[in-house]
């Protein structure tokens, strides 16, 4: 019996180092071909699914794809996308009108790809990074069939489509990595059985799920670990990033800090039109649960608690939550925001602004006088550093990007807030209300005078750097 199953294994074993090997040629001869139909080209493809969301990963895909268009003549540029239903024409129009970001047009096409649902969460509510991750590889495969690059760069986290482009594409990989998909954060996490978004009360309840979460979370890193280590090149956003990153990959030599693009030369130039007689308090974000926006509105409350005794104060402060939605969970996601807001009575002071174009946001940028960003462990945080070149005092969380790279509290360089707590969150906010004009316009000025190292300019000099060895090697 043990025998007929060993020879069953090894029988599948062998159907399967097949199909990889079949699969792995077929890919190359379709390779071939096609640089054959455009000789002298270096074929670039950027796996982005959701290319036409609006966030800040997707400015860095566009300011990437400029900055490689700017310096290379023989390059034909590619985007994975699973946008199928928006034109070609029209993801560039909103590239245009959301970030400002023009790109060479006949230079840039599109692979539609018809199986972006594998990646969304909602098909996984258990073992959600690990079915991701596998739903990434056939979302993967779909793209390496339809079009085989040259070079593939991830800009999006999918770190288990690497080994795929590499190995069976036999492409040179790149990629930049916002967030580590598993950390040792979420891992302490969970062995502590602290309560958030991806650990659940019923498993914070539970030794014996916890346990085996853990081993779960264990054997997952190690696999990201080795499909991370099939990068040829490794980009990073941020200090918090780069040091999950090195712990998780352990390759520190192929590991670059390439701060995201952000907005900040023209930002910096908004003729600032705040209105004295109202306390406008913006929020930049996508609806995912992982911004913690219920975590502004607890703090929103606990505002108006402190200000009870002052209801005139408290009737001239507005926050005004803008983001962008992906999908349908996010939609119903921002439903539940708005029906918190009502719950806790503060309809009145908080509005929701959903897909902004980007002159509003530029308006918008003028007149409010307070940021606040409320994710824990923000891998970085552009909508901090623009909130912060745009003039406004930020309230961020503290960790991640924000607390390693982005704000400082110190005494005499202080250019913003930091928080964890609504309460935390509500005095701080209470301090900038308070706070003499003297002070404010000093940690505003300090707040400009930081966000040079952020810019667009600084993003593609350090980008273009980071991807020479994959044109090097190609």
């Amino acid at each position: 019996m043990i025998s007929i199953i060993f020879g069953i294994l090894l029988s599948a074993l062998a159907l399967f180092a097949t199909s990889l090997f079949t699969l792995r040629n077929w890919v190359r001869s379709c390779k071939k071909k096609l640089n054959g139909s455009f000789e002298g080209t270096v074929n670039i493809a950027f796996f982005h699914p959701y290319c036409n969301a609006g966030g800040g990963g997707e400015r860095v895909l566009w300011c990437a794809v400029r900055a490689l268009q700017a310096k290379y003549d023989n390059i034909k540029i590619v985007i994975y996308t699973g946008d199928i239903d928006s034109s070609p024409n029209s993801i560039l129009k909103k590239v245009q009108g959301t970030f400002n970001i023009n790109v060479d047009e006949q230079n840039t096409s599109f692979v539609y790809l018809k199986r972006r649902m594998l990646v969304e969460t909602k098909f996984y509510p258990y073992f959600t990074l690990l079915g991701q991750s596998l739903g990434s590889i056939i979302l993967g495969l779909e793209a390496l069939c339809k079009f085989p690059p040259d070079i593939y760069i991830d800009t999006t986290g999918y770190a288990f489509t690497l080994p795929l482009f590499r190995y069976i594409g036999g492409c040179k990989v790149g990629c930049y990595v916002h967030y580590p998909t598993i950390s040792m954060d979420m891992l302490r996490r969970v062995q502590q059985r602290e309560y958030c978004h991806n650990n659940q009360a019923y498993v914070v309840r539970n030794p014996f799920i916890t346990w085996l979460k853990v081993i779960y979370y264990w054997l997952f890193a190690k696999l990201y670990s080795w499909v991370g280590q099939c990068s040829d090149t490794i980009m990073v956003n941020s200090t918090w990033t780069e040091n999950h990153i090195r712990d998780l990959w352990g390759v520190p030599f192929k590991t670059h800090r390439v701060y995201p693009p952000c907005e900040v030369k023209n930002i910096k130039k908004l003729k600032r039109n705040e209105n004295t007689d109202n306390i406008l308090i913006l929020s930049i974000g996508q609806f995912r649960p992982e911004k913690d926006h219920p975590l502004q509105l607890q703090a929103m409350y606990e505002l108006r608690t402190i200000l009870s005794r002052n209801e005139d104060l408290w009737n001239k402060v507005k926050l005004v939550i803008v983001g962008s939605c992906r999908n349908e969970s996010d939609y119903e996601r921002l439903k539940n925001m708005q029906d918190l807001a009502k719950h806790l009575s503060l309809e009145n002071s908080v509005e929701f602004k959903v897909n902004v174009h980007f002159q509003d946001l530029l308006q918008l940028y003028q007149k409010a006088g307070i940021g606040i960003h409320t994710m824990w462990n923000e891998h970085f945080g552009i909508g901090v550093v623009e909130c912060m070149a745009a003039g406004m005092i930020m309230v961020a969380h503290r960790s991640g990007g924000p607390l390693l790279d982005i704000i400082e509290t110190s005494e005499g360089s202080q250019n913003g807030y930091l928080a964890v707590s609504a309460i935390e969150y509500a005095n701080c906010i209470l301090s900038i209300i308070y706070n003499s004009k003297e002070l404010n316009d000093t940690i505003r000025n300090a707040a400009r005078s930081s966000v040079e190292r952020f810019s667009e300019e600084e993003f593609e000099v350090n980008f273009l750097r980071a991807v020479t060895p994959l044109f090097n090697e190609s």
